[in-house]
């Protein structure tokens, strides 16, 4: 197996891509417009509030029915009614997470800062297995398996029940690593998986790749220019898979057989949401754009929000929901991105996509703030 051996420069080079904010060198943040007036045309209560501790990088939410699987940067691992808000099970593992939650509503799993992946069923700890990389993509629990992704273009899968190693399948390629969440996703009987700038799909029994598509390309010629992989969320209609490549394409593809229905320029770093008509993201500079899904043409763009650090967007009845860095829950229309409707959570940033588990939207803060909303 090949190491990951970076250079001084290549890690500086990642710790700026990673925070995904400006070294010391790099202008000033632009300051965001003013907030714009919304229509009041939908109505949406906050139900109940929770607290997990302090996250320091967006931890995804799993969701299971009426449950949310959540966790700290610090190790708390929590499983949450979404309709009450309260504690199912919680767990702390005594250690810093670095990706995770991954799980299917009865095993859930994640990867700490030292390299371990965990899973827990019923709030304890079942098996500990030490990853070979840094990781940092939620593990994908699917099919009595724990599937890890990690920094050096390995995929490895584990026995969910005693976490014993059943394959690993790595592709070489450029070593820079992008320092957030890859695309690891079931498909069928596949296995979806985000290696740099391609999308492969693996025989999940086996590691074997079925096809590979190439979906980014590098550009530029410093290190940070050169760096593409596809980030985590990605928007499934049918046989049709949309994906991002950093800060490079938006591009939809049958996943069945790998075909590349189309690709369009796009400068994002957050996944995607989508419906039967329209592919959802955000830009970099907070501009949402959402493209048709049949041919990739741009639909409409809302840039009233631009600079305020949003989230990638999700899909919520005829709404589409968007958290930003100040802890404000943006509701904008999926038709044509009109302001609906605004609230706030605890000031602090919103990490992560808001997720919705049977009729409460949820959401994560920075300091650790969990909380349920129900449009009514």
């Amino acid at each position: 197996m090949k190491k990951l051996t970076p250079t001084w420069t290549r890690w500086l080079a990642l710790a700026c891509i990673g925070c995904l904010s400006a070294c010391s060198s790099a202008p000033e943040k632009p300051k965001p417009a003013p907030l714009p007036s919304v229509s009041g045309a939908l109505s949406v209560q906050k139900v109940w509030s929770n607290a997990v501790g302090p996250v320091n990088r967006p931890l995804m939410v799993s969701v299971h029915g009426q449950q949310v699987a959540l966790a700290s940067s610090q190790g708390q691992l929590a499983l949450l009614d979404a309709q009450t808000g309260r504690d199912v099970w919680r767990l702390s593992l005594g250690t810093p997470i670095q990706a995770g939650v991954g799980g299917d509503g009865q095993r859930f799993a994640v990867v700490t800062q030292n390299n371990e992946l965990v899973a827990v069923e019923s709030g304890k700890v079942v098996w500990r297995q030490t990853l070979p990389a840094l990781s940092y993509t939620p593990p994908l629990v699917a099919g009595a398996r724990v599937f890890v992704l990690t920094g050096d273009r390995a995929v490895s899968a584990f026995d969910g029940a005693t976490g014993q190693k059943l394959w690993t399948q790595q592709r070489p390629g450029d070593l820079l690593l992008l320092r957030q969440a890859g695309l690891l996703t079931s498909f069928g009987d596949s296995l979806l998986v985000g290696w740099g700038g391609r999308l492969a799909s693996l025989n999940p029994l086996t590691g074997a790749v079925r096809w590979e598509t190439l979906i980014g390309s590098t550009r530029g010629t410093n290190e940070v220019e050169r760096l593409v992989d596809l980030v985590v969320g990605a928007s499934r209609q049918g046989q049709t898979l949309c994906v991002r490549a950093f800060q490079s394409a938006v591009s939809c593809l049958d996943a069945n057989r790998g075909n590349t229905l189309w690709t369009r320029p796009a400068q994002g770093h957050e996944g995607l949401d989508g419906d039967e008509n329209f592919i959802f993201g955000t830009e970099s500079d907070s501009k949402v754009v959402a493209w048709q899904r049949q041919g990739g043409q741009p639909a409409w763009t809302q840039d009233a929000l631009r600079f305020r650090g949003l989230s990638a967007p999700l899909v919520l009845g005829r709404s589409l929901v968007l958290g930003d860095d100040q802890g404000l829950l943006h509701f904008l229309a999926r038709q044509d991105g009109q302001p609906l409707q605004r609230l706030s959570t605890d000031g602090s940033a919103i990490v992560g996509k808001p997720v919705v588990a049977g009729q409460t939207l949820v959401v994560v803060t920075r300091t650790g703030g969990v909380f349920g909303f129900r449009p009514e």
